[in-house]
């Protein structure tokens, strides 16, 4: 079993006089540990625009290592523009994963464009710094991982990994839109994983990963893989297409293991963070970043509305058990 201490939210724009570009969500977070700090990335959108379209930019916190409750620094601006007119992350930047490679944060996110016959699409793209991720440059103006025949559509959830001397890069892929009850399309999406020698150029595995629980309906988003006692564990997001937005159909965080990253056993039940009675994440919890330091095991998280309301932090129980 997995037991997991929650230790309160961390951050949540809408309680601090942020600035404009940051009005409300902080999603996705993803750390880079650092000799004092935890600095954790996230994803954070201004107001809406008339027609109640958003838009979502990365964003940094530092966190004090020997605190993590206690938020030293936040960015002063986003620290990625948005893509050029016409490109795949016109629209929007979210979510993200990150990690060090010799002297450079790499960035991998979710390039977001608005469509007219549904209301998004998806692809992943990669930006790297080289001032300790204070600012981003693009790679090129295209993603990384693009569409493909059997993946035409919404490549989001990135989560970036190395293992074995390979880069490993979890993601969701679209299987289909949907129109439901309410006559919104809505889609639907499972996660799969492609390897790479350098991290620019991937090969897919080409397959769904994870077995549904839900039904075909279900959606799966941002697999986080840690390797511990002989296996690899992955800690993920799922919910409902229908009422998602409602402590019912909402977001819980599922797990998998597996010996060797492609075939994966599903087990919910070993895993324990429960939504709370009543706050912050009393409806969801989701999109889990798991990460290690000093000695402990922890969890960020992000909570209602799809982090809307922000992330917190949870600590693992250290008689939990990985076999």
């Amino acid at each position: 079993m997995f037991h997991w201490k929650k230790l309160g939210r961390i951050f949540d724009p809408q309680c601090m006089a942020s600035p404009a570009w940051m009005h409300e969500f902080a999603q996705s977070p993803a750390t880079i540990i650092n000799p004092h700090t935890v600095r954790v990335f996230f994803c954070t959108r201004p107001a809406p625009s008339a027609d109640g379209k958003y838009q979502s930019h990365i964003a940094y916190l530092d966190l004090d290592r020997k605190n993590l409750l206690n938020i030293l620094k936040i960015s002063a601006t986003p620290v990625l523009e948005l893509g050029k007119v016409g490109t795949f992350d016109e629209h929007g930047t979210y979510p993200v994963s990150v990690i060090s490679h010799q002297n450079e944060i790499r960035a991998y996110y979710a390039g977001i464009s608005r469509c007219e016959s549904v209301p998004f699409n998806a692809t992943i793209g990669l930006a790297v710094s080289q001032d300790g991720g204070d600012s981003f440059h693009r790679l090129g103006e295209g993603p990384v991982l693009p569409y493909t025949p059997d993946e035409p559509f919404l490549l989001g959830s990135p989560r970036i990994r190395r293992f074995e001397g390979q880069w490993q890069l979890w993601y969701v892929a679209g299987k289909e839109w949907r129109i439901t009850e309410n006559s919104k399309k809505e889609p639907i999406y499972k996660i799969r994983m492609a390897t790479s020698t350098d991290g620019i150029q991937w090969n897919k595995v080409g397959r769904d990963l994870i077995p549904n629980k839900l039904g075909e309906h279900e959606c799966q988003a941002c697999p986080d893989v840690i390797y511990r006692d002989g296996k690899y564990h992955m800690f993920f997001s799922y919910r409902d297409i229908y009422n998602y937005t409602s402590r019912e159909g909402g977001y819980r965080i599922g797990y998998a293991s597996s010996p060797d990253m492609e075939t994966w056993t599903r087990n919910d039940d070993l895993i324990d963070i429960p939504l709370s009675n009543e706050g912050w994440d009393s409806e969801m919890i989701n999109y889990p970043h798991v990460f290690e330091l000093d000695g402990s095991i922890y969890m960020l998280y992000q909570g209602n509305g799809m982090g809307r309301s922000g992330f917190g932090l949870a600590v693992l129980d250290k008689q939990s058990i990985w076999s």
